[in-house]
């Protein structure tokens, strides 16, 4: 197994936790409307779940209008009960085959909800992070079982993978610091 290889797979593993996590705080809105905002939302459709975008086209015709439009008229009770139940605090009005979704004016609140759940999303993505620290570290001891390094090349191996942890773990904290700062601007 190539050393290199194993941290560029660490560092992919790991900035795939941070891109995960930044979509996670793009669908938090801050006060006007967005298409992401819809992005963490799973339809029961066709027998399985599915992300509101494989289901329906989701547009911003205003600043404070989201607009659904289901492709399969027979799937837009699935795609309302969706929005509805996703705890984002949406109620969609719905037209035909289109859901109108107007976004209120965010109380201080639902701000502070808002900033819970982006904490949340942010310890998901430390947890993740953490498992892939520990993926790393498990591979380490590993190969100084089997023999292939000494324990001084696990042991500088070991604080090169925990101070990608501690980098990664701080651009979380980073972003969330952004995000908490972006939401409670009114």
């Amino acid at each position: 197994m190539s050393t290199s290889y194993d941290f560029k797979d660490l560092q992919r593993r790991m900035d795939g936790a941070i891109s995960a996590f930044k979509s996670d705080l793009a669908s938090l809105r801050t006060g006007r409307a967005s298409s992401n905002l819809l992005d963490p939302i799973m339809v029961s459709a066709y027998g399985s779940q599915m992300p509101i975008n494989q289901v329906a086209n989701v547009t911003v015709p205003e600043p404070r209008m989201i607009s659904v439009s289901v492709w399969d008229k027979q799937m837009v009770g699935a795609v309302d009960r969706a929005i509805r139940e996703s705890n984002l605090g949406f109620n969609p009005i719905v037209d035909g085959s289109n859901l109108r979704i107007p976004l209120p004016e965010l109380n201080e609140q639902r701000r502070k909800e808002l900033v819970k759940i982006a904490h949340q999303y942010a310890e998901q993505a430390r947890v993740a992070v953490r498992h892939v620290r520990r993926d790393g570290m498990d591979s380490l001891k590993k190969a100084e079982k089997d023999g292939d390094l000494s324990q001084d090349d696990v042991r500088s191996r070991s604080d090169r993978v925990q101070k990608l942890t501690d980098d990664t773990i701080a651009a979380i904290d980073a972003a969330l610091v952004e995000k908490e700062a972006e939401i409670m601007h009114v």
